[in-house]
This record gives C-alpha cells, structure tokens and sequence, in this order.
C-alpha cells in the first residue's frame, strides 16, 4: 500500500506536539501513569465497532498491548495480543533488511545493477540499482496488477522488464510494490534460499519472532483474525485470498501479506534495540534518509520506512493495508517509544475511516509515550 503524505505530516504535527517530560519512577504499587494514559487514550479514540490490536513500548517494555472487538465475530473470538494479522506494506522494512542482511554478510551490494541477480536487463533498466529498488526510485510502475492475480515468479519478472519507466532511473521517488517483489526476487537468488525461508533464518528466528511468516508458521485457523468490509461483511482470512502453496502470488511477495502478531511485532523492537538481527552500522543503513517523498516535503524514504525529523527525535513509520485490514508501525528513534496497531476492518461506511484517521492514534500513542517518561 502507498504511502500517504498527508498522514505522514500528521505524525510530525503530533510529535511536534509531544512534551517530552521527567517525573518521579512509578510506585511499584501504583499503576504505570504511561499505561493508564495509553490504554485510556486508546479506548477513547478507537470507534464503537472498530476492532483489532494495540501494543506500546519504551524500549524493551510493553506499556500497554490491547485487544479491541473481534478477530471472528461470528465465531466470538476477542482480537488479543497474539491474533495474527495481514501487516500490509510493514512487509517492507522486512524485505528491507533481508537486503541489508545479505550486503553485511558480504553476499551483495546495494549498489549492483539489478542485472546481476536478474539476468539480462533491457537497455532502459540496466542502470537500476538494488539501492533504487529499495528507495523507491528505480522508476519503475507501482505494480503489474491486483495483489491476489496469479502471477510466478518467471511472469512477474518478465513483465517487470516489458514494463514501461515512469521515470529515469534515480531521478525520482514513485513508490513502487513491484520494486519491493523484485528485491524479493534478489534476497532468492542472493541466498540460494526462498524469500520466506530467508526471512525465518536470519530475521524472524535471532528475534525470537515466531508468529511472523506466510505460510512456514503453522497458523491456527482460530488465531487468524477475519477481515470485514465497510458494510462489516466478513471476507475471510488472508490464506482464503487467492495465494500459492508457498504464499501470496508475486504481485504482493516481498512488497506485502506477511502475517504477524502484535507480540512478535514487541519482539522485533527488541531485536532493533539490541541488534540482534543486524550489526549498528548495518541498521543504521534502515533509518538513514535518503530521498524525500514530496518535493519540498517533510517526509523522506529510507529502506522499508518513512522518516521524519522532529524535536522529539527522528520518527520511523511506515503503514499498509489491503483495503480491509490496515496497520500502522512508528518508533521515536532514540528514545525507545514504539507503537504498533493493526485493524481487521479499517473502514465502516462513512461513520469512521481508520486509514485516514489512524494518525491521530499513532500520534496520540507516541505523545503519551514520550510525556510520561
């Protein structure tokens, strides 16, 4: 899913605005006053009849993690810290330092041609690099298609490279999921292993992340949440979508439909913090910026996420959804303050539109985070 700048300014406004305080340590016997703040805020701001998760942390605790309505409503299934979610486009800070992992293992280099890994390259895109692939300023298209459109491996790539430029290469920032599936198709040939299985070796499993996949989880159809649509009509869990026997179809592999759990999301934070997953000066590649989405912007793109400078800190974000479920991901760098929230219906007619309105959550969260230290 696109980036909206629109939202990404909110978030800076919202920052802006965080008082960033010093109060006496919490009596052991009185409740956490960033815990009551976040939980009361949350319950609060998210509407009557919205449903999904929540978790906020500083540094390595979770402040609050919260489930809200239904993962299933027909079958009365509460959402929960453990339900698992689509994560939408979060997918690529995944993709993202899958690619980093490989350059810090000495495997490639941000800098290759595409050609290398891609095979032979039609003249107008032989000066793609990794690096523009990942910025998303390679000028290629958004995608080829639908996300659920069979598409393999062999066809995605053939018709990535039949596809016309938007741009010249490096010259622009047009977001692009293609991009993100062609980096997926990299980190295969780079490894010598699948996408997926990649991710599990060297990212999932040193952060103890267990509930993060496609299909090598052994998922619980019980702790899969349903997504609904505006009129609240059930459309199934992701899987029901039309996918591969290994996943999603190309159209959305490495660019988005990762599953995942709002614990395992507490847990990535923790494997950042500690660098777990990736050395300093690797991850430092990550939360560098390095193109600036709109022109005279606030916003600029990084590897996986969007970047923001405020006087709280530098604020990495990123958000996606599938037009049902939608989640939104930011971390005040520095400072430990994360939130993570996901929704299994993003929208309910006109009476509330969390895609659009979401930013006051992340804001808000992050506020509350950041005021009560």
């Amino acid at each position: 899913m696109a980036v909206h700048p629109v939202l990404t300014r909110g978030l800076v406004a919202l920052a802006l605005g965080a008082s960033v305080l010093t109060g006496p340590p919490a009596d052991a016997r009185t409740p956490d006053p960033a815990s009551v703040s976040v939980t009361r805020f949350v319950e609060r701001t998210v509407p009557a009849g919205a449903s999904g998760t929540l978790v906020a942390m500083r540094g390595h605790r979770v402040v609050a993690c919260e489930g809200l309505g239904w993962a299933d409503r027909a079958a009365r299934v509460p959402a929960g810290c453990d339900t698992v979610y689509d994560i939408g486009s979060l997918t690529k800070q995944f993709t993202a330092a899958a690619v980093v992992k490989l350059e810090m293992l000495g495997r490639l280099d941000v800098q290759d041609p595409i050609g290398r890994w891609l095979g032979p390259v039609p003249p107008d895109k032989e000066a793609i690099t990794v690096q523009q692939l990942l910025t998303h300023t390679s000028g290629l298209v958004g995608s080829l298609g639908d996300d659920y459109e069979r598409l393999s491996r062999r066809q995605l790539l053939r018709r990535a490279l039949a596809s016309p430029l938007r741009t010249t290469p490096g010259s622009h920032y047009h977001y692009s999921n293609l991009g993100y599936s062609l980096l997926a198709l990299i980190i295969e040939r780079a490894s010598g292993t699948t996408y997926e299985r990649f991710l599990a070796q060297h990212l999932f499993r040193p952060a103890g992340m267990r509930h993060t996949g496609y299909v090598l989880p052994h998922w619980r159809r019980a702790d899969v949440a349903v997504e609904y649509d505006a009129r609240g009509r059930a459309q199934g869990r992701p899987f029901d979508h039309p996918w591969a026997a290994s996943g999603p179809w190309w159209n959305l592999r490495g660019n988005g439909g990762l599953l995942s759990t709002a614990n395992d999301l507490a847990r990535w934070q923790r494997a950042l913090l500690d660098h777990r997953v990736l050395d300093r000066s690797a991850q430092r590649e990550l939360f560098r910026p390095r193109v600036q989405e709109q022109p005279a912007g606030d916003s600029w793109y990084g590897y996986g996420w969007v970047l923001l400078d405020t006087p709280a800190g530098r604020v990495a974000w990123h958000n996606g959804g599938n037009g049902w479920s939608y989640a939104e991901l930011a971390r005040v760098l520095g400072t430990g303050a994360m939130v993570f929230w996901v929704t299994n219906r993003v929208r309910s007619g006109g009476a509330w539109n969390l895609e659009r309105d979401g930013v006051r959550l992340t804001g808000g969260v992050l506020r509350r985070l950041l005021a009560e230290r």
